[in-house]
């Protein structure tokens, strides 16, 4: 009978152990902030735990600017001579190598131009002839000096007619000997991408007008705006940490640069203009004209801060998990600050002490776990 007492008694407690698990159940039901994991789930979605830290973070100037590229970057083709526009296949974004053909260019004085060269080029050879000879006669004291002395200034002038005639063919591409034409193809005088194109076929053309912009990305730095009342807090040298918008979505990334050049005018709208070289120039994300967000360092402090895999971004607002037990965990709001190395300033809510737990690794997993749940209700 005591046997048979205790197992009863022992059927009796398997009941009552069950009931919390019951109840903590459907307090989690009905707690749309808490989000509870099977040990399978657990296991599956590697989640890691940990307690905020205490970082050294910059403290500076929240800015915003664009990305750029020095003068000798950016280079605006135009038709020396002007003309009309034979052919081009140039588009906006096109790579092209140092001396790539651009365009073709047609003007009818292209030939006049290689007429009057040769013209003056066969003077010159007689200029010469005569020259050699007058010097001879008047050596010999068959000649008067003046016959010399004419013979050599006429030789002088044509060869600087030559010379000058020469040039205006190499600027307008143009041979300066053989077949005569009546194109001239403009090219490249660097390596970049096509930032604009200006022209169709068939387009008259002068030689004022910008035909193309090239552009070469390889030394890009950022252009930033300070207010005229922040520039004393300026010094050459200091950190600048920047993103672009395309960042928020694909992700945070590491951008950083340092102060080269300040400027020492005050702007129309009372700025200051900084000049950063970046510390990486061959990120392939980074493009002339991109508009950033930056924070240009001026000191240090010590923050309270939360690994950036342990934040998640939802309507607007940035959350975190806490880890009340085994599988159990609730979403709570943490308003956020700066972020570097990997690491975000968080301000924790005034009823979680600093030793409180959260998840460090997998707060995405968590958060697409408690919005399936809602929308399975």
């Amino acid at each position: 009978m005591l046997l048979v007492g205790f197992s009863l008694a022992g059927c009796d407690s398997k009941p009552k152990e069950a009931a919390p698990t019951a109840t903590e159940a459907t307090a989690a039901e009905a707690d749309p902030d808490l989000v509870t994991l099977s040990p399978a789930e657990q296991q599956a979605g590697g989640l890691a735990t940990g307690r905020v830290s205490t970082r050294p973070m910059g403290t500076g100037l929240a800015v915003t600017g664009t990305l750029d590229v020095p003068p000798e970057s950016s280079v605006a083709i135009t038709a020396p001579l002007g003309g009309f526009v034979e052919s081009t296949t140039l588009l906006q974004g096109t790579r092209v190598s140092k001396g790539q053909a651009l365009a073709v260019i047609r003007n009818p004085d292209f030939v006049q131009l290689q007429q009057d060269y040769l013209e003056t080029r066969a003077r010159l050879e007689y200029a010469r002839a005569e020259l050699a000879r007058q010097k001879e006669l008047y050596e010999q004291e068959v000649a008067p000096q003046k016959n010399y002395q004419r013979a050599l200034a006429d030789y002088n002038a044509l060869r600087v007619q030559t010379a000058a005639q020469a040039a205006r063919l190499r600027l307008a591409g143009l041979p300066m000997g053989g077949r005569m034409v009546s194109t001239a193809t403009l090219r490249a005088p660097r390596a970049g991408f096509v930032k604009t194109v200006n022209v169709t076929v068939g387009q008259s053309v002068t030689a004022t007008e910008t035909l193309f912009e090239i552009v070469d990305p390889e030394h890009l730095h950022v252009e930033l705006t300070v207010f005229e009342k922040d520039v004393r807090k300026l010094q050459k040298g200091q950190l600048i940490r920047f993103s672009l918008p395309s960042d928020s979505v694909n992700g945070s990334q590491e951008r950083t640069a340092r102060v080269y050049l300040i400027a020492q005018a005050i702007g129309a709208d009372r700025t200051v203009r900084v000049h950063g070289h970046l510390d990486k120039e061959n990120d392939p994300a980074l493009l002339p004209g991109l508009y950033v967000r930056a924070t240009i360092e001026t000191g240090r402090a010590d923050v309270t801060a939360l690994p950036n895999a342990a934040l998640v971004r939802f309507e607007g607002q940035t959350y975190g998990f806490v880890a009340e037990a085994a599988g159990r965990y609730r979403l709570v709001a943490l308003p956020t600050g700066r972020s570097e190395d990997g690491f975000t300033e968080v301000t924790l809510p005034a009823d979680l002490p600093a030793s409180t737990t959260f998840v460090t690794d997998g707060a995405y997993s968590l958060l697409a776990k408690m919005k399936n749940a809602e929308e399975e209700e």
